[in-house]
């Protein structure tokens, strides 16, 4: 039901009921203002693309917080999904007053910041999810990040950077680190494992005749939980082909720290895999002692990655012996690869081990002689 009337004071009323029965009215100078409102509200509504105006006057904060506990998401996602709709600088904003240039200035502000382009593009795609689903929801009528260019996920030449440790300072690692934790930059510098993989390695999933490391599993923090063991990212099960001397760093470590009760190589005092915090607070006190300060563990696996497009391996070879789900997001992070064989693999890996370890041993008998 629409309508329009003339008000004593020479204005115009127009007035439609929605689906609900609910009253909505407007008022204007024009007869002809008042009719084309009216006109694009009853389309509005036969088109199926009607929005009630008061909808929109939630703000981007509690859609989100409202929005986000219907979200069947994975740990990792939830984490990541609540940090962005926190760093947004229009949170406090209704939802229907949010226009694209909240959406470009916060942009900017990342980039002021120094986050990585990946990173932006990233928590980009993220809150035009959520305004999506504002849309969806008949919230607001259209997405105010749909006119934004999306930000690209690679820096220029002239930013990217992935820090690569040398063999040095990875030598020097390998002699300062306590020795219960040396296989642990062995799997990750050796084997690329992430950090939460290398923590969840079990006895159970080496195989010394095949010298095979399979990946099974990773050690988790999740917020109000503490650290949990869950299936290792999408796409990052796998089985990595190790050296003969990585396969032999990981046996004479069992044989000389053993494994938890239930098979764990690196576990706290209670036989649970050690949580991340205590993984960073060693790594942390590690690399102080090797005199490389700033390095990030992720940095290991980068090393093998380097390592083993170095030495020729393929785009493909160099995806699963890393766990990407596509090689499209191998060649995101490395550059120049070459053809390669799971052979070549595994000779790469043993070639850098035995420099490290011969640059390491040189280093011992120098300090003894002294």
């Amino acid at each position: 039901m629409a309508s329009i009337a003339r008000r004593p004071d020479g204005t115009y009323r127009p007035r439609y009921r929605d689906a609900t029965g609910k009253e909505h009215a407007r008022h204007f100078k024009r007869k002809v203002d008042a009719q084309r409102w009216l006109d694009e509200v009853t389309a509005s509504i036969v088109t199926g693309q009607y929005v009630d105006p008061a909808a929109g006057k939630i703000t981007f904060r509690s859609f989100f917080d409202d929005w986000s506990q219907r979200q069947v998401w994975a740990a990792g996602t939830v984490t990541h999904m609540n940090l962005v709709a926190r760093s947004v600088t229009f949170a406090d904003v209704p939802l229907k007053a949010v226009r694209g240039s909240h959406v470009e200035a916060w942009v900017k502000a990342m980039h002021t910041d120094g986050l990585a382009p990946l990173t932006i593009a990233n928590r980009f795609t993220a809150v035009r999810t959520i305004f999506r689903a504002a849309v969806r929801d008949r919230r607001i009528t259209s997405d105010p990040t749909a006119d934004v260019s999306r930000p690209p996920k690679k820096p220029s030449s002239r930013e990217q950077h992935i820090e690569v440790p040398t063999l040095e300072d990875v030598s020097k690692l390998l002699a300062v680190t306590d020795p219960r934790m040396r296989a642990y930059v062995g799997v990750c510098a050796f084997g690329g494992l992430r950090l939460g993989e290398a923590s969840a390695v079990r006895v159970d999933a080496i195989d010394f005749l095949k010298r095979t490391l399979r990946v099974e599993r990773q050690v988790q923090y999740k917020p109000g939980f503490g650290a949990e063991v869950k299936d290792p990212k999408h796409g990052s099960k796998r089985e990595v082909f190790i050296a003969d001397e990585l396969a032999e760093m990981l046996a004479r470590h069992i044989a000389e720290h053993g494994t938890s009760a239930e098979g764990w190589l690196f576990y706290n005092g209670a036989g649970r895999p050690l949580p991340p915090s205590t993984v960073d607070s060693w790594w942390q006190r590690t690399v102080k002692a090797a005199g490389v300060a700033g390095l990030h563990i992720h940095g290991l696996r980068h090393f093998y990655a380097s390592g083993l497009i170095a030495a020729g391996c393929d785009v493909v070879t160099v995806q699963r012996a890393l766990g990407h789900a596509r090689p499209s997001l191998t060649l995101d992070v490395y550059s120049h690869l070459w053809p390669t064989a799971e052979d070549r693999t595994r000779k790469a890996s043993a070639a850098m081990l035995r420099d490290v370890l011969a640059r390491s041993a040189d280093s011992l008998r120098t300090e003894v002689v002294s």
